[in-house]
């Protein structure tokens, strides 16, 4: 069993064939249950089944598209689904499930964002950093309507999946519908591998403040994290930015290793609470490099799972302040439950809740300074404002960003001198 506590995305990464972002754990389970163990109280649904099966192998007219392993598969997709938790609980084929493996160690092939059904539709999570997705302005929020031209708003997302689907250097067009601006347009695409470079960070100009940036929580990044902080504090950092934003989540012991990093040891990280009410907490290791720094934190709608759980320990710890927009609202914990030919199912087994009790799926974590951004602007990313001057970053457009640089140093010169003075009244317009 592995155990996943989710970003619960299905993962757009579009890699050859993936669904699924998640947050692993590396304990294993077997599904196998022999036929004579099958309650009795199911045979009826089984010989229902059975009939089905029959009928469809001996009538079906193209009896070339009739599959042993089609059907078993769109089976066990069938009762998954049957349980409502779209998008959510799942089923994996076994190349399904070793492409999501591979993303979890840091690259992959795909347009490079993520995806979930959110009011029926495919809905954008979040774009990767430096992907097709973000380079074509996919934003969080933006809905798939076509591919290909294509309707696909009324099939299933795995479905949705399969057809943005493709090696790189093929090209797909999708046709995107953005809520805010009420707008339909197409974009077409070129799939590429994406590399994840993790963890980026930057001295913010005029200050010695870093914003540092954690794209998704794979394999390695509390190490390239700490690695960060301690470059940070050598080269005289008075604060840190943590910026979440867009960020689905990813490995769970990564989460728990982020949030260390300013934590300290046996600080409580998360709750998991079973379908029997029974509650278990993780805790933070020891090690962290940044305990005492001053820190705030950014999020958006973009932000979900192992995002949500250190924003969720962070804030409920008194340890940062967040800024931005509330979080995407994952919480359930997901199982991978090996079946025997390779495939697995991932099933909702757990939910999880911040240190001290707040449930988060569906709700997501709100931050303590809401501020959203205008119309058109993006958050700057780090790699962006290495060349920046002062009044370049004030003139960003990151309202969020400038928030939480204001929350750690309300005295700087640009914020009180610079006739564009960044106020908190005019930094929280939306």
């Amino acid at each position: 069993m592995k155990r996943f506590a989710t970003l619960l995305l299905v993962l757009l990464v579009f890699f050859i064939g993936i669904v699924g972002g998640i947050v692993l754990d590396r304990t294993m389970l077997t599904a196998f249950v022999p036929l004579e163990n099958i309650p009795t109280e199911a045979n009826d649904s089984f010989a229902l089944i059975a009939e089905a099966w029959h009928t469809i192998t001996e009538q079906y007219v193209d009896q070339t598209a009739v599959s042993n392993d089609s059907l078993a598969y769109g089976a066990i997709r069938g009762m998954v689904d049957g349980l409502g938790d779209t998008g959510h609980s799942r089923f994996l084929s076994p190349e399904e499930l070793q492409e999501q493996h591979d993303y979890n160690q840091g690259s992959f092939e795909g347009i490079g964002a993520y995806v979930e059904m959110r009011d029926g539709f495919t809905t954008i999570v979040s774009p990767i950093d430096n992907s097709p997705a973000q380079a074509a302005g996919l934003q969080a929020g933006d809905i798939i309507l076509a591919v290909n031209g294509e309707d696909v708003t009324t099939l299933p997302l795995d479905e949705v999946v399969q057809r943005v689907l493709g090696p790189a250097g093929s090209e797909v067009t999708l046709t995107i519908f953005t809520p805010d601006s009420e707008e339909t347009w197409d974009v077409t695409l070129t799939r590429a591998r994406v590399e994840l470079q993790n963890v980026t960070w930057q001295q913010l100009p005029g200050t010695t403040v870093a914003q540092i940036r954690i794209s998704a929580f794979s394999q390695h990044v509390s190490d390239d994290l700490q690695q960060a902080l301690t470059e940070i504090q050598a080269q005289g950092m008075t604060g840190v930015i943590l910026d979440l934003r867009n960020n689905p989540g990813g490995l769970l012991s990564e989460a728990i290793g982020v949030a260390s990093q300013f934590l300290p040891e046996g600080t409580a990280v998360l709750q998991r609470q079973d379908a029997q009410g029974q509650v278990d907490t993780e805790a933070a290791i020891a090690g962290g490099a940044a305990l005492d720094i001053p820190l705030t934190v950014l999020i958006n709608e973009g932000s979900a799972s192992a995002s949500e759980i250190v924003a969720g320990a962070l804030q409920d710890a008194g340890r940062a302040t967040l800024v931005g927009e509330t979080t995407f609202g994952t919480g359930t914990v997901l199982n991978e439950f090996d079946l025997s030919d390779g495939s697995a199912m991932l099933l909702a087994t757990e939910q999880w809740l911040t240190p001290q009790g707040r449930l988060i799926w569906h709700q997501g974590i709100t931050p303590d300074e809401v501020v959203a951004l205008a119309d058109g602007e993006r958050p700057l990313q780090p790699e962006a404002s290495r060349d920046m001057t002062a009044d370049e970053l004030l003139a960003s457009g990151d309202a969020q960003l400038l928030q939480a640089l204001q929350l750690l140093n309300p005295d700087l010169s640009f914020f009180t001198d610079s006739p564009q003075t960044a106020t908190p009244a005019n930094l929280a317009t939306p």
